[in-house]
């Protein structure tokens, strides 16, 4: 299998790599100051080319190959720019079950970065287990009115409208009763208290109260009751390592480690070598399905374990090597344990795999 760039790659990456020359150092990649700037950078990326480049151009994208997604993903990382902004789940969500009108109505935005996004899905009593929640959308008239508790939602404090999964129907069988919305953040009945995570950083989470919310009833995405189906796309795609961009930058983490260790490596620093390298090859090998067309359903599964196995290994290189003296390699330990729960606990992905790869009728 040839991953070697082709011409037109060569000239795309070469024009990248001109552009983050000059602008990749005006933009923090860590911390809350990265958190406050990322909507700044999301419409610099935009702005110069380089984002939504794999999406429909009618809505803002350029209708590229997702190769050039990863080309991005990579000259990011070894620029040591801030990661693209993670929004291909919202979209394909949007697009594959929003009604024409809600899809030229959002998406344009939504890929620009001139409106601002979160994905209302977990709750305290639902996170694994979705198909819990208790968010309630009763209908009154032309609008819905939300009742309910959200948590670990990225940039909810800055965010113009929400995704959001919420029970509509409480006597149908709990995945059917769910449908979804797309609900405006900047109205009474919404409160937004930021979530300070163990490394520190304060703005990446938040957790949403919603009482007495009101979301007009054309904004439901799809029919009453099939939010589950919109939240599975959004998940599948969630759990893709070759549409995350994560790959390069924890290949470029390993790197940087190895060359601050005198003597032999540590164990752990050695593991994630081998670790980074089978998930980039695996990337490539997901992307040349993609190219040819292949979906993966519910491998997905597999991909998410895969890079939360590489991401915690990681971790534990950092903090082989760093220990507690260097603070930015006990942050990469300390956020590489969320790995395995963040986007479906690693216990799921399993029963997943099971169940639904293997056949085994767990």
């Amino acid at each position: 299998m040839d991953f070697r760039d082709s011409p037109e790659e060569a000239a795309f990456r070469q024009k990248l790599q001109d552009w983050l020359a000059d602008h990749a150092r005006n933009y923090p990649t860590s911390g809350d100051e990265y958190w406050a700037r990322q909507g700044d950078w999301h419409q610099a990326l935009y702005g110069a080319g380089f984002f939504g480049l794999s999406w429909p151009e009618e809505y803002g994208g350029q209708d590229l190959p997702p190769v050039y997604d990863v080309i991005v993903d990579e000259e990011l990382a070894i620029a040591g720019a801030p990661p693209r902004p993670s929004l291909g789940y919202l979209v394909t969500g949007l697009g594959r079950h929003g009604s024409e009108e809600l899809r030229r109505r959002f998406l344009p935005g939504m890929i620009n970065g001139t409106e601002r996004w979160c994905q209302g899905f977990s709750e305290p009593g639902a996170g694994s287990d979705l198909a819990s929640l208790t968010t309630a959308a009763t209908r009154d008239g032309d609008v819905y009115v939300i009742h309910g508790h959200k948590i670990w939602t990225s940039y909810s404090d800055v965010a113009d409208w929400c995704l959001l999964l919420a029970r509509t129907d409480p006597d149908a069988p709990r995945h059917r009763g769910i449908s979804a919305f797309i609900v405006p953040m900047k109205q009474p009945g919404v409160e937004q208290r930021p979530l300070k995570m163990i490394s520190g950083v304060t703005k990446e989470f938040g957790q949403v109260l919603f009482d007495g919310a009101r979301v007009p009833a054309d904004h439901m995405v799809g029919a009453p009751g099939e939010g589950w189906a919109l939240a599975m796309t959004v998940v599948g795609h969630e759990r893709e390592p070759s549409t995350l961009g994560f790959a390069a930058r924890y290949g470029k983490l390993v790197r940087q480690m190895a060359s601050r260790v005198d003597g032999p490596p540590p164990e752990e620093l050695a593991w994630a070598a081998v670790q980074t390298e089978m998930l980039r090859l695996h990337v490539r090998r997901r992307l040349s399905e993609q190219l040819d067309g292949m979906s993966h359903g519910s491998d997905g599964s597999l991909d998410k374990l895969l890079m939360t196995w590489v991401d915690q290994s990681v971790g534990h290189a950092a903090l082989a090597v760093g220990g507690t003296r260097d603070p930015e390699l006990l942050g990469a330990y300390m956020y590489s344990r969320a790995q395995s729960v963040m986007g479906g606990t690693s216990q799921i992905q399993k029963n997943i795999i099971a169940s639904r790869i293997l056949g085994l009728g767990v």
